[in-house]
């Protein structure tokens, strides 16, 4: 039986730790808890940052790039963001001070719903396995990320940084929005390539 590669093993964890930091996330605004809730949340998403650099650079070094880790890896990306930005955008369990405006939320997940749905559009449209991470949507994840914890710090952040979590949910919307667009280019190029490779064939 063959056993999974440790790249995978740093992904499946990732996914498996979005579970506490959701309950973290729930206890925000818990009148005992939400201190202590807020740091932990801080924890554990610092635990998944690591392990999402940490998997990518040994699926590279130990030459253990899968199928599976390039489903698993952007699907812990889209699971821990959606959770985060539901959360941090809802009145009851927002950090205080810096409640996420829902138009961020809105980018954020449907950017996300638009690639999945286009992964199915062009498997069923081309019978291909469509996989590319596109600059924009780095540039995007990046910022997505450094806000999160923006956020999540933002009580403990010195006044002149006060500033610092809106102008990362502004800037991470604006390129949620470009890496959309950006997406939707591609696919339409790689269906277009596939089916100009067809009709070739026949």
């Amino acid at each position: 039986m063959r056993t999974m590669s440790w790249p995978n093993r740093l992904t499946v964890t990732r996914i498996l730790l979005i579970g506490p930091f959701v309950v973290a996330l729930l206890n925000l605004r818990d009148p005992y808890w939400g201190q202590t809730a807020r740091h932990a949340a801080v924890t554990f998403f610092f635990l998944m940052a690591i392990t999402d650099g940490l998997d990518g650079y040994l699926a590279r070094r130990l030459h253990q790039e899968t199928m599976a880790g390039k489903l698993l890896d952007p699907l812990a990306d889209k699971l821990l963001m959606l959770s985060s930005v539901i959360f941090l955008a809802h009145e009851g369990t927002h950090v205080p001070g810096a409640l996420l405006p829902a138009v961020v939320a809105v980018a954020a997940v449907g950017k996300d719903l638009i690639v999945v749905l286009g992964f199915f559009i062009i498997y069923f449209s081309t019978s291909k396995v469509f996989i590319k991470p596109s600059r924009p949507g780095k540039w995007c994840t990046a910022v997505q990320l450094g806000m999160i914890i923006a956020i999540l710090l933002s009580p403990d952040l010195p006044q002149q940084l006060e500033i610092l979590p809106r102008i990362l949910w502004w800037l991470a919307t604006a390129l949620a929005l470009l890496a959309t667009v950006t997406y939707f280019q591609m696919g339409r190029r790689f269906i277009a390539h596939q089916e100009s490779l067809a009709s070739t064939v026949h």
